[in-house]
């Protein structure tokens, strides 16, 4: 696909998806990261420094310091909206610890353009304590276990709260950074009709550029293409349409006034969630590219209950049949599968007692999220077989849930 290149910035596909990934052109130098550390923090050449690489996301690289008045973090940004996407994450960041009482990290300096030492973008920001809950998750008591879905909801709701009555939004975030050369509405977006044909337009976008490279290339590369990436192309737009034609019989396309939305955090994972011994959040991380999304996107489940089947059983450690082996991995499977099912019994119990009105609000979303979990799998390439079955029933006028599909509960 062709792209625009931006100072730093690459793109590839990852492995057997439609999914882009980024890429680092040039690595940042921890010489240069210290030295913009040094002048951000006011540090003379006799202070302290010292700088190391701390771990990567999709977007970012982070790299922890020590100086003289204690430990801080700074962020690398690749520039897929250059100025933009740092501001925002800076500014979201800056609205959280104003208007909430959601542990964030605080910002002490940024610097949203690449003329600096390092080459790119960048936040510095101060270490929040605690580790990763996803280090800790899986020997953590169930009864902390339980507190920490509490203490999300508790989270939520103040977030919710603050963005409906205080801040009053009503537009919605931009689309991925991803595919910012398609000339195509990138958002803010009114409704939820015009976000999700946006997002669509992007799987029409990478057929017409799709058609554009078999044009360049020879009949011998066509011909090693045929039977693969081309045929699975297809059937992913095919799906598409099929998506665009049900889009406006669930989402209207005219709203008066503005649909209100909130600040949703939709990669709330386990290594996004810093605890302490205890189970304490001491921190919710990972901003970046987190936007406002109507009430109902918000009405799903946070990122680190999502994984799992419902199991309502606690399973036993004794199965028959099998070696010892076997029988250990599926007691530790269906144990998983039934914690996360009381899990999230727990977090819409906590919802239900914040906001009285939140069993009604994820009645009425379920069939959106479902369209929306349909639309993401058809940017993926993923499972387009189960997404035609589901799309072919609700048109039917039945409503079976999307998931039910991708586990195989409904026979196509």
């Amino acid at each position: 696909m062709p792209h625009r290149q931006r100072n730093g910035l690459g793109w590839a596909y990852m492995g057997g998806s439609f999914e882009l990934k980024p890429q680092w052109e040039r690595q940042p130098q921890l010489d240069n990261i210290t030295q913009v550390c040094r002048r951000a923090l006011d540090l003379s050449t006799e202070d302290r420094c010292l700088v190391t690489f701390h771990g990567d996301g999709a977007f970012n690289k982070d790299y922890l310091g020590e100086g003289p008045r204690g430990k801080f973090l700074l962020r690398v940004l690749l520039s897929v909206d250059p100025k933009h996407k740092t501001r925002a994450e800076v500014t979201t960041l800056g609205w959280i610890r104003r208007m909430t009482h959601v542990p964030v990290p605080k910002v002490i300096a940024f610097d949203d353009s690449q003329d600096n030492e390092i080459g790119y973008e960048w936040i510095l920001m101060e270490l929040m304590p605690g580790v990763l809950a996803s280090k800790r998750w899986y020997e953590m008591p169930m009864d902390q276990k339980k507190w920490v879905v509490e203490q999300v909801a508790e989270f939520q709701s103040q977030l919710f709260r603050h963005s409906l009555e205080d801040a009053k939004f009503q537009s919605i975030g931009t689309l991925s950074p991803k595919h910012f050369d398609y000339d195509m509405p990138r958002g803010p977006f009114r409704t939820s009709h015009d976000w999700l044909s946006a997002s669509l337009g992007i799987i029409f976008q990478e057929e017409e550029d799709e058609e554009d490279q078999e044009d360049q290339e020879d009949e011998n590369d066509e011909k090693d293409k045929e039977d693969g990436n081309l045929e699975d192309t297809k059937y992913r737009l095919q799906v598409a349409n099929k998506l665009t034609k049900l889009l406006p019989k669930i989402f209207p396309l005219f709203q008066n006034p503005a649909e209100p939305t909130v600040l949703w955090h939709d990669h709330l994972s386990l290594s996004n969630i810093l605890v302490d011994d205890d189970g304490k959040i001491m921190a919710l991380i990972g901003w970046e590219c987190v936007s406002c999304k109507p009430l109902w996107v918000a009405t799903g489940m946070p990122e680190f209950l999502v994984l799992g089947r419902a199991r309502e059983k606690e399973p036993n450690k004794d199965y028959p049949g099998g070696d010892d082996a076997k029988r250990t991995r599926l007691y530790w499977i269906r144990l998983f599968e039934f914690q996360q099912t009381q899990l999230r019994k727990v977090y819409a119990g906590k919802m239900k007692q914040l906001w009285p009105q939140w069993e009604t609000e994820v009645a009425s979303a379920a069939l959106k999220l479902d369209f929306l979990g349909a639309l993401g799998c058809c940017l993926r390439g993923w499972s387009l077989d189960k997404i035609e079955q589901w799309i072919d029933a609700v048109e039917g006028g039945a409503f079976p849930r999307l998931m039910d599909f991708l586990e195989g509960n409904v026979e196509g």
